[in-house]
């Protein structure tokens, strides 16, 4: 009787530790991820200039004085865009650098296609971009910039840049799996 004891408790000495260690390894891959989609449709954000101060409606200019025309609103402007390349992961969209009218400025992912992942990032780069294996790991190697978690890896999304990132510093966008130390996909921003 004294066997059957032993060998209960090696088993139970095996076991737990077995399923801690499942444990610890579903939380860290998080595979369940790569069979969830989360699409996010944003639309481009609209911010608006301030209008210009005006006499009260009906009330003439003072004499000799010029009434101020409030500037023309232009819209939304490209300063630059990429089209999305795979790296770990199957990557499809456009990734665009755009000025608001107020002076603001956005990274707008349109299109996006990728896969789900533990710890998405986005991030401006000044990494040039590499297809294949070359490019994967790349974009922590110098300068770069978190704008967010990916909202979604799929749709249309926005990301604000902060207003005192230079955009001259940053050539490329990546999704970056924090966890993995890994490119899911990236483009390289052209200057339009």
């Amino acid at each position: 009787m004294g066997i059957g004891k032993k060998r209960g408790g090696l088993l139970a000495g095996l076991l737990v530790p077995a399923v801690a260690l499942l444990g610890l390894g579903l939380y860290w891959f998080q595979p369940w991820k790569l069979w969830q989609n989360e699409t996010v449709n944003e639309t481009l954000p609209t911010a608006q200039l301030a209008p210009a101060a005006s006499a009260s409606p009906g009330t003439p200019a003072p004499s000799g004085t010029e009434t101020a025309t409030p500037p023309a609103q232009t819209g939304p402007q490209t300063l630059g865009q990429g089209g999305l390349i795979s790296h770990e992961h199957t990557t499809t969209g456009t990734a665009k650098l755009i000025r608001l009218p107020d002076g603001s400025r956005t990274l707008r992912l349109e299109n996006l296609d990728t896969s789900n992942g533990p710890d998405l990032r986005v991030w401006l780069t000044d990494a040039p971009v590499k297809e294949g294996t070359a490019g994967w790991r790349v974009f922590d190697d110098g300068k770069y910039v978190s704008l967010g978690k990916l909202k979604g890896n799929k749709g249309d999304q926005n990301y604000e840049i902060p207003a005192d990132v230079n955009l001259s510093d940053y050539t490329s966008v990546t999704i970056w799996c924090d966890r993995f130390d890994v490119s899911f996909g990236a483009a390289e921003l052209a200057k339009t």
